[in-house]
């Protein structure tokens, strides 16, 4: 959210569409999809004055990819020449900066890739590849106080896990300018205190509305409740480095499961409409043209209890009598739809010890236990999109030893066709051979589509034109008070 209020890119995705758009791009070339000239646009500085070059963006995504400023978001620079040297997978980094990366000129730059990829312009949209001002590494811990960027909004003030405070710049150079005077954030531990607060008039905008209110929510709020599809998906991931989930026949036991979950039925008690039973691995928000192909799952993604039962029987059985569904258990309403899967794969097996709920207490120690590989069944998995690209929902997840491929699914098959969909520029033909990918996926049940989110968000009557992104992220540059 925040990132999005005071950072412009050189791509912005359009909040109704998702579509990539030019934003600090006045162009972006190529003749191979592997080698790329970008020049940036002329007049754009960040709000302490400084002019946005081709030095702010190359420095910025130096910083982000070398292995010893530790940034989470590194392996989104993976695709560029000489990653490898600069964020090494074990041992220190032999290179400081990205030889893929050359400043060219004042506003130009370019970028050579290590392998084809076609769509990469459409990803510069995402917030890691946004520009940094010489501040950022002047005086970095003051910048870190109170940070300085080029988007609609400054920072006015900033406590460190309590509230943000942010205010409308007033010489903002892009043509999206705040429609406000600024947005002050809150951080709530239980997002039921954001919606009593919402309701006593304490809150403009809550942007999760909790599964416990979305009975009230049409009643409480009318129009002022926006319930919409997002680049979001739930799946069910298994642990593939467990022998017991990896051996002849455990595709029929994990394609079992998928048809033993009545998705119906929970989406529509559960979540009241927020979400929609999943039929393919990615989400309606990229539309057929981006990819999203309803039904590409098959029956594998249909309520099928005596299928169910007898394909988990002709693969083995479930590994030790019973599964065991890994969750975090601090947010969201995770444990209730937890247990209603359980529910749904218990009463398919005419066993009710089949499956069982296992919390775990706080998100950190979930995902530690996770990149710990320490999971002994299915697990809690979900997606919410970086870009708006079919790639997005399928190589960062299920391609050999990516960034979030957190079960260690491999598969050589759809490795190729994700290479191939990569090198590809005719998008059509790019987005035929990632479906076929995903086809490859579903015959093995690499993970379980459970449902697509929607975002959901409620706001006061003081404001007007607020809606959410493809992302479920409110548009704050549009909404207007009073």
């Amino acid at each position: 959210k925040v990132l999005d209020m005071i950072f412009r890119g050189l791509k912005k995705y359009d909040p109704k569409t998702g579509e990539a758009q030019n934003m600090l791009a006045e162009k972006i070339e190529t003749t191979d999809s592997q080698n790329f000239t970008v020049t940036v646009k002329d007049g754009w500085t960040f709000s302490n004055g400084e002019k946005v070059t081709a030095q702010s963006f190359v420095d910025a995504w130096n910083y982000g990819a070398s292995l010893k400023n530790n940034q989470r978001n590194a392996y989104f620079f993976a695709y560029i020449d000489g990653y490898d040297k600069v964020h090494p997978e074990s041992g220190g980094q032999s290179a400081d900066t990205l030889s893929g990366l050359k400043v060219t000129g004042p506003l130009t730059f370019t970028v050579k890739l290590s392998q084809k990829f076609s769509t990469f312009p459409d990803t510069l949209g995402y917030p890691a590849f946004a520009p940094l001002p010489r501040a950022f590494f002047d005086d970095h811990d003051a910048w870190l106080k109170k940070p300085v960027g080029n988007g609609p909004y400054l920072v006015d003030n900033y406590t460190r896990g309590s509230q943000m405070s942010l205010r409308k710049w007033e010489e903002y150079p892009g043509p999206d300018k705040a429609q406000n005077g600024g947005v002050d954030l809150k951080v709530y531990t239980d997002n039921n205190t954001a919606y009593t607060d919402l309701m006593a008039g304490n809150l403009d905008l809550v942007d999760d509305v909790p599964a416990a209110q979305l009975k009230n929510v049409k009643n409480d709020l009318g129009d002022r409740y926006i319930n919409t599809p997002a680049g979001i998906i739930q799946t069910l991931a298994f642990p593939f480095y467990d022998d017991d989930w990896n051996k002849p026949g455990s595709e029929k036991v994990r394609k079992g499961l998928s048809m033993a979950i009545d998705r119906k039925q929970i989406t529509d008690t559960i979540f009241q409409q927020t979400r929609t039973p999943a039929t393919d691995w990615t989400s309606p928000v990229l539309g057929e043209d981006g990819g999203y192909k309803a039904g590409l799952c098959g029956e594998a993604c249909e309520f099928k209890p005596d299928e169910a039962k007898q394909l988990i029987k002709d693969g083995g059985g479930l590994p030790g009598g019973q599964v065991k569904i890994t969750y975090n258990a601090d947010t969201g309403s995770h444990k209730q739809w937890v247990d209603a899967v359980c529910n749904s794969i218990n009463n398919a097996l005419d066993n009710d010890r089949a499956c069982v709920g296992n919390p775990v207490g706080t998100f950190a120690d979930f995902r530690n236990q996770i990149t710990d590989q320490k999971m002994s069944g299915p697990f809690r998995a979900g997606w919410q999109m970086d870009y708006p690209l079919i790639q997005n929902f399928l190589q960062p997840l299920y391609y050999t030893n990516a960034s979030s491929n957190d079960g260690k699914w491999s598969n050589q098959k759809f490795d190729d066709l994700v290479d191939q969909a990569n090198a590809e520029t005719d998008t059509a033909k790019a987005i035929g051979l990632f479906q076929q990918a995903e086809e490859v996926l579903r015959d093995e049940m690499g993970a379980i589509p459970l449902w697509y989110q929607n975002g959901s968000a409620g706001y006061s009557d003081r404001l007007s034109n607020v809606e959410l992104n493809p992302f479920s992220v409110p548009v704050y540059n549009e909404i207007k008070v009073g």
